[in-house]
């Protein structure tokens, strides 16, 4: 399908002012010009704007627009059999606010009518992608489950983890999605389903699994690409027995997201899983849940109440739950609280995640041809105070 088509943005636009970060380093004194939807060039700041629609950025960091792969809720909405199509553009706008101009709405494992819901509501989506709306930040979908290991659930339902069902490749893989992933436990699925919907054109990742470290070499052999939510519910390293996170941390080639919150992962660790990964190997996601953007400190996932408290969501009996996570603030954890320069913490909000996507080509740089898709916040106090999604402009 055409996904440029019934643009309706003519106006030349350029930011100015702002410190630019263009996805390899920062600039002082540049502009940026967007026309159609596209990044068109980067030049010094003009005395005349002739015909350019200005924002005066003034104060701000100019930076590609965060890519989030794992968005569960938003806005006060999680994404399941009963959500609409306004809905998840309120998710979507939830994220925008914080930065997130490309997303893969998530669902936790669920009922095979409410995986058929989510896949055709993401295809309803991707009609309107282009459009001056949020849903254009939709690049796909994330199938969390439901083929998991229930030693390793932790908040996916137990009676929803099931062998794999008959038509699941056709309905995950579809291409009318976009971005297809799936996260697996790949001892559950074993490698030829794992072959097979990557040689459909979806991209494959290990978590929720109880799985051995020879187990994720075989899932790795058949093209598994990445890990879901490093460290947590997968089996740990160990000295004999290295598990699915010594497997991640073993090879060169996989991806693996990281909750960077302060609650899923200690930051030694986290330092430590970016210094062994090769650089661009270690993204940022959020794995928000409904609380994101909302006022509710509480909501239900699968008959369970979920409780937001001090920035943690968790179950009754503090399982946690998701997060409440937002892609600023995960920026903002990465430099304060594991110590990464502000450039490597972008990159881990956008470039990298959009090279896991296969999208590297059109995200996660600010150069000539790129789509315009963008977020200027105030480093100070870490607030979005402007994104672009396909050139529309939204300040927050």
């Amino acid at each position: 399908m055409c996904f440029l088509a019934n643009r309706t943005d003519a106006m030349t636009q350029i930011l100015m002012h702002a410190r630019l970060f263009d996805g390899d380093q920062f600039h002082a004194g540049k502009a940026v010009t967007l026309e159609d939807g596209r990044i068109s060039s980067i030049i010094d700041s003009p005395n005349k704007l002739g015909g350019y629609e200005p924002h005066d950025l003034t104060g701000l960091v100019l930076a590609p627009g965060f890519v989030d792969a794992q968005v569960n809720g938003g806005g006060g909405v999680m994404l399941n059999a009963d959500t609409t199509l306004p809905q998840l553009e309120a998710m979507a706008d939830a994220h925008r606010a914080y930065g997130t101009t490309s997303m893969l709405p998530t669902l936790i494992s669920d009922a095979w009518p409410a995986m058929e819901h989510v896949a055709h509501l993401i295809e309803l989506a991707h009609r309107h992608w282009g459009e001056d709306r949020s849903l254009s930040a939709i690049k796909g979908v994330h199938f969390e489950g439901p083929y998991l290991n229930a030693a390793r659930k932790g908040v996916h339902p137990e009676e929803q983890l099931r062998p794999v069902d008959d038509r699941a490749v056709d309905l995950m893989t579809h291409p009318d999605l976009g971005v297809r992933l799936i996260t697996v436990a790949p001892e559950k699925v074993g490698p030829g389903f794992i072959r097979e919907c990557v040689h459909q054109g979806a991209l494959v990742s290990a978590g929720h699994t109880a799985g051995s470290y020879q187990d994720m070499t075989a899932a790795i052999r058949a093209g598994l690409r990445g890990f879901t939510h490093l460290f947590n519910a997968m089996t740990p390293m160990g000295s004999r027995e290295p598990g699915v996170v010594g497997a991640a941390l073993d090879d060169p080639d996989t991806w693996c997201g990281l909750i960077a919150d302060g609650f899923h992962v200690h930051p030694a660790s986290m330092r430590n899983a970016i210094k062994t990964k090769p650089r661009g190997k270690v993204m940022l996601v959020t794995d928000a849940m409904a609380s994101v953007g909302s006022d509710e400190a509480a909501f239900t996932l699968h008959d369970q109440t979920v409780t937001v408290q001090d920035g943690r969501c968790q179950l009754k009996d503090g399982t946690l739950a998701g997060s409440a996570l937002t892609m600023i603030g995960a920026v903002r954890n990465v430099v304060e609280l594991i110590g990464l320069p502000l450039s490597e913490a972008l990159r881990m909000a956008s470039r990298y995640p959009a090279s896991f996507m296969r999208m590297d080509t059109s995200l996660g740089l600010i150069a000539p041809g790129f789509s315009a898709d963008l977020v200027a916040f105030d480093p100070e106090t870490w607030t979005v105070k402007h994104s672009w999604i396909n050139g529309f402009h939204r300040a927050h």
